[in-house]
């Protein structure tokens, strides 16, 4: 073949493998596209070309009680819920002063309640997994119950929630076991103390609640309030108060940590 031929040869082939990438390049991208458009995420490739699998963010087991912002910010959290006279007066008073919240929800209580904990979710609170029994006992019990109690009650909650994370743990009264910590954190989800109890669940007066708050919370960042489990009408006016009260004073209002310590 002569010089001229053999170059010309060259540069059709060339042209050919150039258009062939071309064309599978825009044929990957409208495999992708579409797949978008369907809702689908695009595939991702990991080890040996194998799709990766979606795994829970890793949480240290450990209690968590510090605020996500640091400085002076404070953690509103809210047991037993949710209820239905209670919850949505608290979520009103909470979107009246900007405040996000943490919900640690009993399991039945979100099954039977799936329009409040998707109202929950949709104006910027988290969940918790607060278990289907509100056994304070549990720490007491098999592994294989504490298991159930705090897998079941997450099933509940995110299907109540349309699938929305459960991002924390508190085990009730505090029982908490190395067991049920490394559970929890193995499956996403922080356990979550509190440094402020306002004992409101014995429904000591609203200015009780109040003045709690006030004197313990030099104690920590992290304050126990309840939405369920009885009469909530003093902690729904100790809210009221409470709320303005810590933001005249500087406070900021935030999350519980959960990928740190």
């Amino acid at each position: 073949m002569g010089q001229g031929k053999y170059t010309a040869h060259i540069a059709v082939v060339a042209s050919a493998v150039g258009l062939s990438l071309a064309v599978w390049g825009a044929a990957a991208l409208m495999d992708n596209e579409t797949a978008v458009g369907m809702g689908k995420a695009p595939a991702s490739q990991g080890p040996a070309g194998q799709p990766d699998r979606v795994r829970p963010q890793k949480v240290p087991e450990s209690i968590a009680h510090a605020a996500e912002a640091g400085g002076s910010a404070v953690n509103i959290t809210i047991d037993d819920g949710p209820d239905p006279r209670w919850t949505p007066q608290m979520l009103d008073i909470l979107k009246e002063n900007g405040v996000k919240a943490v919900f640690c929800m009993v399991g039945p209580m979100a099954k039977d309640h799936p329009d409040i904990v998707k109202r929950v979710v949709a104006e910027g609170h988290r969940l918790c997994d607060h278990t289907v029994s509100h056994d304070t006992t549990m720490d007491k019990k098999s592994v294989a119950y504490q298991k159930q109690e705090i897998f079941d009650a997450k099933k509940m909650i995110e299907d109540a929630a349309g699938g929305a994370k459960v991002e924390y743990y508190r085990a009730p009264g505090g029982a908490f076991t190395p067991d049920s910590r490394r559970l929890a954190a193995a499956a996403g989800m922080r356990p979550l103390g509190w440094n402020v109890d306002t004992k409101d669940f014995e429904q000591p007066g609203t200015a009780s609640i109040v003045n709690t708050v006030k004197n313990e919370l030099s104690n920590g960042p992290t304050i126990l309030f309840h939405d369920g489990g009885g009469d909530r009408g003093q902690t729904v006016a100790a809210l009221r108060q409470v709320l303005p009260w810590l933001k005249e004073n500087g406070h900021a209002f935030s999350f519980p940590v959960r990928t740190r310590p």
